[in-house]
């Protein structure tokens, strides 16, 4: 199975264990989630696509219960993450459109096997296919905010250089005029 197709098995886990409370109850829908039937529907063009097929090897249903469980663990830290960045409470957002962040956020930031561009990318795509006409965009908007801009490292140690010359300036301004005054 391919990430996208895991990703995209992870969000509909994601999806279906936000509207439960308790851990049992979490973790009940997480396994009957690999029971679900197939599902299919016409598209706009009259033919007949799967929307839904769990047909998942065991190696690929124990990755998806360890990240799915790891996404739930730290959803409230997650939230507040992008409570920070996004301009909106989470509380306020599309469930489609907050667990495509939860995923990617974490993803950003908790899972260093993925390079970040292509957690937004992935989960521009998913936005797409699950989310509304603005949902991508909204997506893109807030997971850009957790990428650091080009050459902003630099311009970090740069100043951080700059800052220390000056204090050495200083420091060595005081000790001349203290000199000078003895």
């Amino acid at each position: 199975m391919t990430r996208r197709e895991l990703r995209e098995h992870c969000f509909k886990m994601l999806f279906s264990v936000d509207f439960y409370t308790t851990g049992e109850e979490v973790k009940a829908q997480m396994e009957q989630y690999f029971q679900s039937p197939e599902e299919d529907d016409t598209a706009s063009d009259g033919t007949l696509q799967v929307v839904h097929k769990v047909d998942i090897g065991e190696k690929d249903q124990e990755y998806l219960r360890e990240k799915t469980s790891k996404v739930v663990d730290l959803v409230e830290e997650i939230d507040k993450k992008i409570d920070e960045v996004a301009g909106w409470k989470t509380k306020r957002m599309g469930k489609v459109e907050l667990t495509i962040s939860r995923l990617a956020v974490y993803e950003m930031l908790y899972d260093d096997t993925i390079p970040e561009k292509v957690s937004v990318n992935e989960a521009v795509e998913l936005a797409k296919k699950f989310g509304g006409n603005e949902s991508p965009a909204f997506v893109n908007g807030v997971l850009a905010r957790f990428i650091p801009k080009e050459g902003a490292a630099e311009e970090k140690k740069a100043a951080a250089e700059e800052t220390e010359i000056k204090a050495e300036e200083v420091k060595e301004t005081a000790k001349a005029e203290a000199e000078e005054q003895e």
